[in-house]
């Protein structure tokens, strides 16, 4: 009934239940983690890259996903220059940069919600006579 995006997100990557990943992951697409990973998420700059973390979940470093839906835990600053979506068992420990936010009543965030402002494409030139 209230479902902004009926499209489920595109999984490329799937990190499993009984994995843990020390190290930076970047990926392209779409990352699905029901593991664990210590270190750093990154993606691509596409528009349409998304980081899904379910409950069992959980990542200790910074994320860079432009879109990220969040079940688990993420101890860690989260950059989110399009859409950030939080579950009712989603825990954030860290600063949450997001151009949208969208939290389901019992996710926690310890830290700071900092609004992206939408990047804004460059004027085009002024139509006028050419010499």
């Amino acid at each position: 009934m209230f479902s902004r995006d009926p499209r489920q997100a595109r999984i490329d990557t799937l990190i499993g239940k009984a994995a843990t990943v020390h190290g930076d992951i970047d990926f392209r697409g779409g990352l699905h983690l029901d593991g664990h990973i210590e270190g750093a998420v990154r993606s691509d700059a596409a528009r349409d890259s998304t980081l899904s973390v379910s409950e069992t979940g959980s990542i200790q470093g910074e994320v860079q996903v432009p879109n990220v839906v969040l079940n688990g835990t993420i101890r860690g600053d989260i950059h989110a220059l399009e859409r950030v979506v939080l579950g009712a068992t989603a825990r954030v420990e860290g600063n949450v940069y997001y151009g949208i936010i969208e939290m389901t009543l019992g996710a926690q965030i310890i830290g700071k919600l900092v609004r992206l402002e939408p990047e804004t494409p460059p004027a085009a030139p002024a139509a006028g006579s050419a010499a």
